[in-house]
């Protein structure tokens, strides 16, 4: 038995853990597997690179495999259905989580005032013309009519929902169209649907409002179900179990009435006890990344740990920006997934569309979740929440999962305390600190000091952020200093990697356009001696691909990104880091400089720090195109709000050093760090090599203590025989 197994992997997966030669779990590994597999919601913290991907990946494919495994041998029944109750009723299953349903299962109900909350029924019709009726039995809103699996449970907010609303709205796809009256409380509402026309219209109180809707014939034939969204209201619905109170137009007969081997059942609800399955378009499992590196990072890792899991198969998606999104619809519609890892973006585009479904989600886990929450998806995660059910068609209560490298950073805390039950927290990370193994330098970038930028022939293009500013050489403006700052960072950037013979590293840059140009520069220098590749937002996604794998395979020598681009991914023995710019963020310094000195490898980390004032981009919400094409140099403090701030890196500096606790070894701009620095013993990518100076006359140094611990027993136990006589003395 491997020591995974011991954990409680499945020894499947404990063979492709063992073919990645690795031969203990991690800490992350060690506390997180088990607690996953236990069924709870978990926090957990670690530096990339310590497997915590891992830690969620592993328990996950388990618990998914698990499951279709014993839906396919047909152990995972529904729920029986109460024999006195109709077959056709609201499902308890698909749902929404502030909505209940009867135990009939014919009156469904919303206390949430705020919220959206819609049900399907668990039968539906593909051929045919058939009815129902609907009737509000509280004051409130709400929206009936028909929709697919597939839809939205947020009944008519997608392509594949119809409906019809208490406003007189009626609504296909977000668009809300007037259509006949708005309707309330004992309004009865009837709902019609012929199959082989793909008419739907809408009867209010036996007045028949005429057509509401043409849909897509293949769309129909999907299924259609009866379905309802509320907010803080009740329906009663009727599928003909009893009379109807106003009757159907000619040649529709009630919903009840679809002959058996006609119904199509709901494959996210409850149906009388037959076998449960999932639909293609339904994972079991939705991990969102960042960024899409490390999406594709994640999904990779997924494909290594699942290899000898093939009776069932487990299927991976990989839903991210810049894939045809053609492609991914395709594979949802047909071949299905059972974990789906993406970034946000691309993950709401499906979602809203209707071709990605969240009725079966037993597993929600926010990777990178403080990254993601400094993105600005706060809104967005916890609409997704919203739309999972909390408790799975198979009894078991919905998951999350969130890592983060600041656990208790605001809006992590506020997030977990909103959304997640009763969190474990898993809290390896500890303070941040500066791992021994790193030796981080700063570079002061003085230009009243070095003046070298005055004559530079050839030089970085800078950001253009002073291009309308009367920069010059002899002219001392905040202005012409910020742009000598600009151009100092260029040079200094070479020299570090010049004077430390540097072949591999990463440098972090503030913005797209600041490695754009970097990159441009170096290029220009020496395509050969200074190899290099971006890694940013505005590449498309395969270029990213492909300089990341360059990069990882020692192709070029230095990846230059942002930090939004790099986030989580584990790019492993890199003796070098450079900083261009420190970032204003405090825990991403230490994110930043923690790509090196990993696996007792020394590293050097230099932060290039400028001593004044230095004038930047900053595209906020108010910038139209967040930073494309924009050349609004004005301050975001002027108004109309610009798009630039100073940016004051001495007091950046201050701020890492005070929550460090520790003043970072300032270094001259020769760039040449101090040989005593770690015993003068260091290579950089290398560990640390112990001399015969460590131990010499080791011995020797160590015999007087133990004379001294050797005479200090010795008196502990001549008073513990006097004591021990004295008391058999007493005794006597």
């Amino acid at each position: 038995m491997t020591a995974f197994e011991e954990f409680g992997v499945l020894p499947e997966i404990a063979k492709a853990i063992e073919e990645l030669e690795w031969t203990l779990p991690t800490d992350i590994q060690a506390e997180g597997i088990p607690l996953v597999l236990g069924g709870g919601d978990v926090l957990m913290a670690a530096e990339t690179g310590s497997g915590k991907t891992a830690a969620f990946c592993l328990p996950i494919i388990q618990i998914v495999w698990e499951t279709i495994k014993d839906i396919q041998s047909g152990k995972l029944q529904k729920a029986a259905a109460d024999k006195s109750s109709p077959p056709w009723t609201m499902s308890t299953l698909d749902r929404g989580g502030a909505l209940a349903v009867s135990p009939d299962g014919l009156r469904v109900q919303s206390r949430e005032f705020k919220e959206w909350h819609g049900c399907r029924c668990t039968r539906g019709a593909r051929t045919g013309k058939w009815g129902f009726e609907a009737t509000v039995t509280d004051e409130g809103l709400c929206r009936v009519g028909w929709s697919v699996l597939q839809a939205n449970l947020d009944l008519g907010t997608d392509r594949c929902g119809y409906g019809f609303g208490g406003t007189g709205k009626k609504s296909n796809n977000k668009q809300f169209d007037n259509y006949g009256e708005a309707f309330g409380k004992s309004d009865v509402i009837t709902c019609l649907l012929d199959c082989d026309s793909g008419e739907i219209r809408f009867m209010k109180n036996g007045v028949d409002l005429g057509t509401a809707f043409r849909a897509n014939k293949d769309l129909i034939r999907e299924g259609m179900f009866p379905a309802v969204v509320l907010k803080n209201a009740e329906m009663a619905f009727n599928f003909g179990d009893k009379p109807f109170k106003h009757g159907l137009p000619a040649g529709y007969l009630p919903i009840n009435k679809v002959p058996a081997e006609e119904e199509v059942k709901n494959t996210n609800g409850q149906g009388g006890g037959e076998t449960l399955t999932i639909a293609k378009n339904a994972p079991q499992a939705v991990i969102i990344e960042p960024s899409r590196e490390l999406a594709e990072q994640t999904s990779n890792q997924i494909k290594k740990f699942k290899k000898y899991l093939d009776d069932p198969p487990i299927r991976e998606l990989l839903v991210i920006g810049g894939i045809n999104v053609k492609e991914q619809i395709s594979y949802l519609q047909n071949t299905g997934a059972d974990i789906i890892v993406g970034t946000p973006g691309r993950l709401e585009d499906l979602i809203q569309g209707g071709y990605l479904s969240l009725a079966n989600c037993r597993f929600f886990v926010l990777d990178e979740a403080d990254g993601l929450l400094k993105q600005g998806y706060t809104d967005l995660i916890e609409r997704l929440h919203k739309e999972m059910p909390k408790i799975t068609a198979d009894g078991r209560r919905l998951q999350m999962i969130v890592c983060s490298a600041t656990l208790h950073a605001f809006e992590v805390k506020k997030m977990a305390e909103k959304l997640m039950y009763f969190p474990t927290w898993i809290d390896l990370k500890g303070e941040d600190a500066v791992p021994e193994t790193v030796h981080h330098v700063v570079v002061p970038v003085d230009p009243q000091k070095d003046k070298s930028w005055q004559n530079l022939r050839r030089h970085i293009l800078t950001d253009a952020v002073h291009a309308q500013d009367n920069v010059r050489p002899g002219n001392n403006s905040p202005e012409t200093l910020s742009e000598a700052v600009k151009l100092l960072k260029g040079e200094y950037v070479i020299r570090a990697i010049d004077v430390h013979d540097m072949d591999r590293a990463i440098i972090f840059c503030r913005t797209k356009l600041d490695c754009d140009n970097l990159e441009k520069y170096m290029r220009q220098l020496d395509r050969n001696k200074y190899s290099c590749v971006c890694l940013h937002g505005d590449r498309k996604p395969n270029e990213r691909r492909a300089n990341l794998e360059s990069f990882k395979r020692d192709q070029v020598k230095f990846l230059i990104c942002t930090d939004v681009a790099a986030r989580g991914l584990d790019i492993t023995g890199l003796p070098f880091m450079i900083n261009v710019t420190l970032p204003d963020e405090k825990s991403n310094y230490v994110h930043r400089i923690g790509r090196v000195g990993r696996a007792e490898r020394m590293g050097l980390a230099i932060s290039l720090v400028s001593s004044v004032p230095e004038k930047v981009w900053y595209h906020g919400e108010w910038c139209r195109t967040r930073g494309r094409n924009c050349w609004n140099t004005s301050l975001t403090t002027d108004n109309p709000k610009g798009c630039c701030v100073w940016y004051n890196e001495p007091q950046y500096l201050a701020d890492i050093e005070d929550h460090l606790n520790v003043t970072i070894q300032q270094i001259e701009p020769d760039l040449q760090v101090p040989h005593d620095d770690f015993d003068g013993k260091v290579v950089y990518g290398q560990k640390r090599q112990a001399t015969g100076t460590i131990y010499e006359n080791h011995t020797q140094q160590m015999v007087p203590i133990i004379r001294e611990l050797t005479k200090l027993e010795s008196e502990a136990q001549l008073i513990y025989v006097k004591r021990h006589l004295m008391k058999l003395a007493k005794l006597g």
